[in-house]
């Protein structure tokens, strides 16, 4: 008799997974707006040149992206899950369902943040042709779910990792 796999050797669907997503950029949004507020005030105010042309400064964008980073890092290898993923009932594992290293978090937070580099475009397309170009490649990053045998998205198969249904 054929024994059925519990849910946790379930690979989570890609809506569910988006659907976590959506939650998890409600706490990157307060993480940013928090750090902006506390360089603003370290600045006195003088944190983004606003002259003929913005210019946000390169410390700053590295720090929000390192401390966006740290809350997913943090959370995969503390239960493998986000605050999005709890209420979904997916983690993060290894591709054997064991817990993420930190070598593959790093890796999985760097190659799923990888599309932000085309944010560089900005001067040559424009702000709106840029997001949605920046939309298209995070779309497709996704997309690769729905044809992989195990649900995996790009950052997934670079990291050697899955999200997968809990119990």
């Amino acid at each position: 008799m054929p024994m059925n796999p519990s849910s946790a050797d379930l690979p989570a669907p890609l809506w569910r997974r988006l659907l976590a997503l959506v939650y998890d950029l409600l706490i990157v949004l307060a993480i940013v707006m928090v750090v902006g507020l506390l360089c603003q005030l370290a600045t006195g105010g003088r944190l983004i040149d606003t002259g003929a042309r913005t210019a946000v400064p390169p410390w700053y964008q590295a720090l929000q992206g390192m401390l966006v980073s740290a809350y997913f890092v943090s959370s995969w290898l503390r239960g493998g899950q986000t605050i999005g993923m709890r209420p979904w009932h997916i983690r993060v594992t290894r591709e054997d369902g064991g817990a993420a290293s930190l070598q593959q978090a790093a890796i999985r937070v760097l190659a799923a943040a990888a599309p932000l580099l085309l944010l560089m475009l900005e001067p040559w397309l424009g702000l709106r042709a840029t997001l949605w170009t920046l939309l298209a490649a995070w779309a497709g990053w996704f997309a690769v779910a729905l044809f992989d045998p195990r649900r995996r998205a790009v950052h997934d198969i670079l990291a050697a990792t899955e999200v997968r249904l809990l119990d």
